[in-house]
């Protein structure tokens, strides 16, 4: 593995930099006071942005060049995701690399129809619409996929939903004109061949967003709100099915996989943003005679986050290059690696960040306290850490159970 970035990256890197400096975060402050006005919908200037980075060439970075994307590879992308991190609530929308929709895209350019990918992944792809992905239930521990109860049922030519899901991302943006649902189809098969995918348009009969739900009292409205959906007897034609029935949990083991480490690329732009603030504001501030930035407590927390940092990206670039040379289930125990190190570590650089802020770190003035709760909330997002942790145990004990 080269440690050094491709000349492809470093020019695009460069490239998304300049945007960030020239665009994105002059915009923070605006965006967010049009995203406390403008409800559920995305703040108006992010038409504005999106139109800027097409014409700089920063569209559909994550996905391969054969369906529409950059065709970059996870290890050149890996690096841009990160930088798209220092501002998570605007950049990956601006560039048309926000989830659910990447993960969405994934699965309808993997696995969609001539026709499912024409009516709903070239939308997406242009950034005309957006997407949900239901998959998460209330009255089951969605932890483990297995125990999604949502069902879909053949009816002749028709598929018949009926279930509840929340958190559903995406959903509350009026925008969102397509659901991808997990559900069963098939009780009495084996327990990984129970579920399958359907598209499920946003105005069909029986489909209710019920309500949108806070995460640690956000409403993230600028990702679309998170909706407790409610599906009544839903009808869509069998052609909505989205690979072959009973292949529900495989397509969503491939699409959570590249997520996964999407995530995990953009906390890592955070925390490099966060130990930016953490090093200004300890310069800048004074207590007891002598600079914050002398007391030894708070030299100890920029030199661990710089520890944290530098060891989680060697982790996730590793983890990204495997995805590329050996596939994603080659590389399945550092993506699981990477979700469990990742969030956590920048949890806890983000609160030292906040703790330097004083007062000011949990309140709107500075993105610490959003940051904070985003990193904190992606440790249920795509598996809680408990869920890898079980599974990754298993494939180290799994080594030495024949011995």
């Amino acid at each position: 593995m080269e440690f050094g970035y491709d000349e492809t990256t470093t020019e695009l890197a460069g490239r998304l930099s300049a945007f960030m400096d020239e665009c994105v975060y002059p915009a923070e402050a605006a965006f967010e006071h049009q995203a406390a006005e403008s409800g559920w919908s995305a703040p108006p200037l992010l038409d504005d942005l999106k139109d800027e980075a097409r014409r700089r060439g920063l569209w559909n970075l994550f996905l391969p060049g054969d369906h529409g994307g950059a065709g970059l590879s996870n290890l050149q992308y890996a690096p841009l995701a990160e930088i798209m991190g220092r501002s998570p609530a605007i950049a990956p929308a601006a560039t048309n690399c926000a989830a659910p929709d990447t993960g969405n895209m994934e699965v309808l350019a993997q696995f969609g129809t001539e026709w499912q990918r024409k009516e709903y992944l070239e939308p997406l792809l242009r950034g005309e619409i957006r997407s949900a992905f239901a998959m998460t239930e209330p009255d089951v521990a969605s932890s483990d996929a297995t125990n999604i109860a949502t069902s879909i049922a053949r009816d002749g030519d028709e598929y018949v939903i009926n279930g509840r899901k929340w958190f559903i991302t995406g959903a509350m943006n009026p925008n969102c004109k397509i659901f991808i649902v997990m559900g069963v189809t098939d009780p009495d098969a084996a327990s990984h061949r129970r579920q399958s995918q359907i598209l499920v348009p946003r105005d069909t009969p029986g489909l209710t967003v019920k309500r949108g739900m806070t995460v640690f009292g956000y409403n993230d409205s600028d990702h679309g709100g998170h909706a407790e959906v409610i599906f009544e007897d839903v009808r869509v034609p069998a052609d909505h099915l989205i690979g072959e029935q009973g292949s529900g949990f495989a397509i969503a083991q491939a699409r959570l996989g590249p997520g996964r480490i999407h995530h995990c690329m953009r906390l890592i732009g955070m925390a490099e943003r966060a130990v930016e603030m953490m090093c200004k504001r300890a310069l800048g501030r004074t207590t007891f005679g002598k600079p914050i930035a002398q007391q030894g407590v708070v030299q100890d927390w920029i030199a661990e986050s710089r520890v944290k940092i530098e060891q989680l990206r060697l982790l996730v670039l590793k983890t990204a290059w495997l995805m590329d040379t050996v596939g994603n289930q080659g590389a399945h125990a550092e993506i699981q690696a990477i979700k469990i190190a990742t969030p956590i570590a920048v949890e806890w650089i983000l609160d030292k960040a906040i703790q330097v802020h004083g007062a000011g770190g949990v309140s709107q003035d500075f993105p610490l306290a959003a940051l904070w709760a985003g990193a904190r909330s992606l440790r249920f997002a795509d598996g809680p850490d408990e869920v890898h942790k079980r599974s990754l145990a298993y494939r180290e004990l799994k080594k030495y159970m024949s011995q």
